[in-house]
């Protein structure tokens, strides 16, 4: 027993022992300079803005030792450097800085200093008075006849309006930016609204939704509004037993939508064509007895009718249009998800560009982009040849430069070398006077050429050709960085839509909208407007 004793007596030792010998370090020690170097951030460069070539003085201790190694960046870009002391450094803004941080490196070690606003010809618009923006997703704006607008999307809440009462997915403003409280959309929409447009004197509104206001049923992903705002109805009887007392009951005006989502709507030949990812055009029949013999359940008519269809203004589907009698159904569409562009003038008007993931288009071969004539079938003048070798996000079309400009993942078109970005001529045939310049790494998102032929684009990069641009640039027509329009910092989000037009003191503007947080180093939500110098 006296041996068991000395035995743990011996083990509690041997523990203690190595206790002590054990030391650990910090698993999250505080950042300690290797370098020496120190820069106050808070001190400001002089000049703390500058045009590219801008002469700037920065404050920070412990240089000289490194005077032949080091490095200085604008936001990533390395600067010239003109003179090193004791009390700083004096560096040259590089051509392609962006507004950002000012960095000294010596090999791997970097230290960071103050920011660093570049001026540039593009600028947020100091008219514009969405200050605070929307809270969600800005889809599509309309411009309306007065200059005003209508947005719709995601949000619940613009500009801090919709605190008390919340702003569901529509609102209109004036040409500022700033709140129409006048517009009479009570509750607005119950869900995701993608697309707004007006045909005639009606608004009409679609996405991912089945109530507007006090309409909280019979609603399929679109509905008809007044301009005002508010959802048009009708007022039909209700059919009851013998005895009970038949009631009228509102009812949505325009009746029809789909069993799924409907991004675009446009007017088309006096009618409205819609577009999504659906599969069935939806109908109800407000004047007939379900078989209970009543009309307080309204019975749902279905016509399979695959992403591309055609109604009249009252809702009812247009069988004259991309439409099969001998099968009673609807063409078949894409064998995968599509999105549309809609020429609504020039020698295309009323022609309908589908582009997306699909492989096929109404039963024939079709590289993710095809075009519609304008009674819907396919469009064999659009020399696509094979098309882009993988899915295309986006396209958008130019009706001054009568340009197509398209993104996606793809690495050709028709063929030949296209990597995630094209320039397309109005034909569909591929410019080979543009050429996407490589990413260090993500994609593009939204690419749109303006009516001079330069190009704004947004994606998930940090580098373009090398270039240090955070998520959005603008391009010369050939694909390069244009020179000047990209002194612009981070940029966080993704852009839904760009639209060119003009600022409070008529100065040449882009109104942005989208999902995005950030613009130039400044918290923005999801609509900004800027100004081009």
């Amino acid at each position: 027993m006296k041996n068991i004793y000395k035995i743990l007596a011996a083990i509690l030792v041997l523990s203690a022992c190595q206790k002590e010998q054990e030391k650990f370090e910090e698993p999250y020690p505080s950042g300690k300079n290797p370098l020496g170097i120190v820069m106050d951030n808070s001190q400001e460069p002089n000049p703390a803005s500058g045009l590219p070539g801008t002469e700037v003085k920065v404050n920070a201790t412990g240089l000289t030792l490194y005077a032949d190694q080091l490095v200085v960046r604008f936001n990533g870009e390395q600067a010239e450097i003109n003179e090193i002391t004791a009390e700083g450094f004096t560096v040259k803004v590089p051509d392609y800085a962006s507004t950002g941080v000012i960095s000294v490196s010596v090999g791997d070690a970097v230290v960071f200093g103050p920011n660093f606003s570049v001026t540039g010809r593009l600028n947020p618009d100091p008219t514009f008075r969405a200050v605070n923006g929307a809270n969600r997703d800005v889809s599509r704006a309309l411009q309306l006849s007065d200059g005003k607008y209508i947005f719709v999307g995601d949000f619940t809440n613009y500009d801090n309006k919709g605190i008390v009462k919340p702003i569901n997915r529509i609102v209109r403003t004036f040409s500022d930016g700033s709140y129409d409280a006048s517009l009479r959309s009570g509750r607005g929409a119950n869900g995701y609204l993608m697309d707004i447009n007006m045909v005639n004197d009606k608004l009409f509104i679609s996405g991912v939704f089945n109530g507007y206001d006090q309409r909280t049923e019979n609603i399929s992903n679109l509905a008809m509004l007044h301009t005002n705002g508010s959802i048009d109805t009708i007022g039909i009887k209700t059919f009851r037993r013998p005895d009970q007392t038949d009631t009228t009951k509102y009812f949505p005006r325009f009746n029809g939508g789909t069993d799924g989502s409907i991004s675009r709507i446009y007017p088309h030949q006096g009618k409205l064509l819609i577009t999504g990812n659906f599969r069935y055009y939806l109908s109800r029949q407000y004047d007939k007895p379900n078989r209970y013999e009543t009309r307080d359940t309204v019975i749902v008519d279905s016509t399979e009718f695959r992403h591309v269809a055609r109604l009249n203004l009252d809702g009812t589907l247009d069988k004259t249009f991309r439409f099969n009698e001998a099968t009673n159904q609807g063409f078949s569409g894409g064998n995968g998800n599509v999105s549309t562009y809609m020429h609504n003038e020039g020698p295309n008007k009323d022609k309908l560009v589908v582009f997306g993931s699909f492989t096929r288009f109404d039963d024939q071969a079709a590289g993710y982009i095809v075009r519609l004539k304008e009674n819907g079938t396919i469009d064999e003048s659009f020399k696509s040849g094979t098309g882009a070798n993988k899915q295309i996000f986006s396209l958008t079309f130019n009706p001054v430069t009568r340009k197509y400009l398209i993104t996606g993942i793809f690495t050709s078109y028709d063929g030949q070398p296209a990597v995630g970005m094209a320039l397309l001529n109005e034909d569909g045939s591929l410019d080979p006077s543009f050429t996407a310049r490589p990413l260090d790494v993500g994609t593009f998102g939204l690419a749109q050429q303006l009516s001079d032929g330069l190009i704004v684009v947004d994606g998930s990069f940090q580098k373009y050709d090398n270039i240090t641009r955070n998520g959005f640039m603008v391009l010369n027509p050939d694909g390069s960085l244009a020179v000047g329009y990209n002194a612009t910092g981070v940029f966080t989000g993704g852009l839904s839509n760009i639209i060119e037009t003009k600022s409070e003191d008529n100065k040449r503007a882009l109104l942005l909208i989208g999902s995005f947080y950030r613009f130039n180093n400044q918290p923005v939500n999801s609509i900004t407007r800027l100004v081009i110098n």
